[in-house]
């Protein structure tokens, strides 16, 4: 019987203590929206927690920038034009419960996920999104069993107390205009000699959608808000 290697989005999430304390307050008060989104980014140290596999150690550390997509990308998609937070939360879902180790090896899978990150350094946690992706030794054996996967999504909305704190001072967010964004979904996991299987996922993002600009991903919390 084939083993089965774990999927790519049960890996290393990583954020640092402050972090922590700040996202769980910034997610269940709704502040994420004000002055505190700032603190969800800048933390220092590492912790890393992983809801589907032990904890690993990310492939970043906080203060790295995403990767430069000069190696290709393989067969991560590029981020699409879209200027709608719940939409591009979606393909944002769904590109990270999707992998292809036969044709995408580690540095393209991370420089095609940098991609799709927002510019302002003071916003993106690249760590949270790095953190997804096994290390190399790792990503290597999935890359001999020929394990890929293919994430789709059955919907995306704003969390509850987010929607309430946007109704209470819909001009905080102009600050960052960062929004939480919740997506389920499911993703189906292949491998050699017909193995396979398929989990329900899913994520919390923070997507940052300034007014005539398309959408870029921010982060991802470390646990899900509905």
């Amino acid at each position: 019987m084939q083993k089965r290697f774990p999927s790519l989005s049960g890996y290393g999430v990583t954020w640092s203590a402050n972090k922590r304390v700040a996202i769980v307050a910034l997610v269940i008060t709704a502040l994420l929206i004000i002055a505190a989104t700032t603190a969800w980014f800048t933390g220092r140290g590492e912790h890393s927690e992983s809801t589907n596999a032990p904890s690993q150690e990310s492939s970043s550390s906080p203060s790295e920038a995403a990767p430069k997509p000069a190696a290709g990308s393989g067969s991560v998609p590029k981020p699409p034009q879209i200027s709608e937070p719940v939409a591009f939360a979606k393909a944002a879902a769904a590109m990270l419960w999707s992998y292809d180790t036969r044709d995408t090896d580690h540095d393209q899978q991370l420089a095609g996920m940098g991609a799709w990150m927002t510019k302002e350094t003071k916003y993106a946690d690249w760590a949270s999104v790095s953190g997804q992706v096994p290390d190399p030794l790792l990503w290597s054996r999935m890359a001999d069993q020929n394990q890929h996967a293919t994430g789709t999504v059955t919907e995306g909305h704003y969390p509850g107390a987010f929607k309430q704190a946007l109704a209470e001072d819909p001009s905080a967010i102009t600050e960052a205009y960062i929004y939480v964004v919740t997506v389920n979904g499911r993703q189906q996991i292949e491998w050699k000699k017909g193995g396979g299987g398929a989990e329900e996922r899913a994520v919390t993002l923070a997507v940052q959608c300034r007014p005539s600009h398309d959408c870029r991903l921010a982060g991802i919390a470390p646990s899900v808000t509905q």
